[in-house]
């Protein structure tokens, strides 16, 4: 912890150097991970050649590095230094403002590699309520914790939905991430990179019960500067299988623009797929 909190706060322009550095050590001794992002990628783009997988994986394994880095910036530094030193832009930021509070905002956002220092920034520049799960390691789990609470006003686990209901009820911004395979509870199959895979439907409930407006953001990095860009996603008229496959594919269409910033290192089709799959 030491180690990683003093590499966080060395100069900003070490940081791709170590970045590049730590994906390359993750690339060699994480097999694990990489077996699963390599199956992943080769399953969601088959009429890609084995040298632009290859490059991809590698890429992906490059942001994952940087993200250990990014992630320390958004748990261990001050706001102050953030503005200061970090380039970023948030669009549609009126759009968390334009009811007045009346209605609360679910925000969904895919798992990009940077996740935790977009949430850090959208919290510091808006009230922000988010979404988690608990982690494994309990001493893990509290600096996990903290650090989300540096910027959000409160996190509720996603076991826990009357909690974060409630703030939604109560006009509040919920930041919520449903791109990943959490089981048959509340899950149909529906398309994601044409595969089937575990997708869970609770959104539109979550909407009808609350009455919240539903957002997406998309975060990328363009030319060095990291890019938060909120976007309204119209449910008229959907039913609740039809609006997880419509999110699915905002999705799909979003990862496709900076691919190698995605979390391919997760199980995503592990309970379409099987588990025998990642092996």
């Amino acid at each position: 912890m030491t180690l990683w909190q003093g590499l966080c706060h060395l100069p900003t322009s070490w940081h791709p150097v170590i970045g590049k550095f730590c994906g390359g050590l993750l690339f060699i001794i994480a097999k694990n991970r990489k077996k699963i992002a390599q199956a992943n990628i080769q399953a969601c783009f088959p009429n890609h050649s084995k040298t632009v997988h290859k490059k991809l994986l590698h890429d992906n394994f490059l942001c994952l590095g940087r993200s250990l880095i990014e992630t320390g910036i958004a748990w261990f530094w001050s706001e102050k230094k953030i503005q200061t030193q970090i380039d970023y832009e948030v669009i549609g930021l009126n759009l968390l403002s334009a009811n007045n509070h009346k209605n609360g905002n679910l925000i969904i956002f895919k798992h990009s590699q940077h996740l935790e220092l977009d949430a850090r920034l959208l919290g510091m520049n808006a009230e922000l309520y988010g979404v988690s799960r608990s982690h494994n390691s309990a001493s893990m789990n509290i600096i996990q914790d903290k650090g989300r609470l540096s910027s959000m006003k409160g996190t509720a686990d996603k076991n826990n939905p009357r909690k974060f209901m409630k703030w939604l009820k109560a006009g509040k911004n919920v930041l919520y991430a449903i791109d990943q395979d959490y089981g048959w509870n509340h899950s149909v199959r529906l398309k994601f990179f044409d595969l089937e895979a575990a997708t869970i439907t609770t959104t539109k409930k979550i909407l009808d019960l609350t009455n919240s407006n539903l957002l997406f953001i998309n975060s990328y990095y363009k030319n060095g500067k990291l890019i938060l860009k909120l976007e309204l996603i119209d449910d008229f008229g959907l039913d609740a299988e039809e609006l997880a496959q419509k999110i699915n594919d905002l999705m799909q269409e979003k990862i496709l623009q900076h691919p190698a910033e995605y979390l391919w290192v997760h199980r995503r089709f592990k309970s379409t797929l099987g588990k025998d799959f990642y092996k």
